[in-house]
């Protein structure tokens, strides 16, 4: 196995494409594991933590550029992106322990391809996109197209994403991700949820979308859930339909972690508590970020 750290994103193309098995990783908090587990290895290593434009985080007016290999311990403590999308850095700051946050990225969490993966659906609620480079040049696709299924993405095996794109929050809009998981910590969600609410100057709801993880083989979007919001105020009986639509949308396995039912169950009990702290946030945010 030949392990190699390019310092540019055309290097790293031109490694991945010398070899069939040629594999890219950022914090290898995966990689490592599934190594020693037994999974093929791979002939190349590319490490991508060399390459600066990947472990970036920088904004400008329109949007927040988040390299795909920047340590997740960036995002929640750079007070500005939590500030921002308290959502996406509540989402990031649950990859791990402190110490596997050091190395953890949102590119890893999302390409591992987990059904599981807290920051897949507090990405998708906020419409990220990924540059992806490869050696036909580069594209840009959304986040909610690169899983394909457990374990299984979009992007060729010559191709891999440098950063991400995410326009700023409006202003009268917040995000929220919450999970249920069975320890009090280091474990994988059972169920996670990711919301966005958007309000109109008359304080109904313009905006709203409500994702989940864990309940299928890739993040669901609840277009039930979304549709009862609109025009609403969130009030009992439309978070009532928002529970009962997150549980519908559900297509779970039985596992250790949980039964059918009891994921069913726990994706509406956390889609009415995640689309409330959203709510709550959006409602707070009234001026300049």
């Amino acid at each position: 196995m030949k392990y190699a750290a390019p310092s540019s994103v055309e290097e790293a193309t031109t490694l991945l494409s010398s070899s069939p098995s040629a594999q890219v990783f950022a914090g290898a908090t995966d990689l490592v594991p599934q190594i020693r587990g037994g999974y093929p290895t791979p002939d190349v290593l590319v490490d991508l933590k060399k390459i600066d434009q990947l472990v970036s985080l920088a904004n400008d007016a329109d949007k927040w550029t988040v390299g795909a290999a920047t340590p997740t311990v960036r995002l929640t403590e750079d007070q500005a992106f939590s500030q921002e999308f308290p959502g996406l850095s509540e989402a990031a700051g649950l990859i791990g322990s402190d110490q596997i946050q050091s190395r953890s990225s949102l590119g890893g969490n999302l390409c591992n391809g987990s059904p599981a993966a807290d920051s897949v659906p507090a990405m998708v609620v906020n419409g990220v996109r990924a540059l992806v480079a490869g050696p036909k040049g580069s594209r840009v696709i959304d986040v909610a197209d690169v899983v394909t299924g457990p374990g299984e993405i979009s992007l060729a095996s010559d191709e891999f994403i440098v950063e991400f794109e995410i326009d700023r929050m409006p202003t009268r809009t917040a995000d929220a991700y919450l999970r249920m998981i069975p320890r009090t910590e280091m474990d994988i969600a059972v169920v996670g949820v990711g919301a966005r609410i958007g309000l109109s100057d008359d304080g109904t709801i313009a905006e709203a979308l409500v994702v989940l993880g864990a309940v299928a083989p890739t993040a669901v979007r609840v277009n039930g859930a979304e549709d009862a919001l609109i025009g609403s105020t969130a009030d009992d009986d439309t978070l009532a339909v928002v529970a009962a639509a997150a549980s519908e949308a559900c297509n779970p396995i039985d596992d250790k972690r949980g039964t059918i039912a009891y994921r069913e169950q726990v994706a509406g009990v956390l889609a009415k508590r995640a689309v409330r702290i959203a709510m709550e946030r959006a409602e707070q945010r009234n001026g300049d970020v």
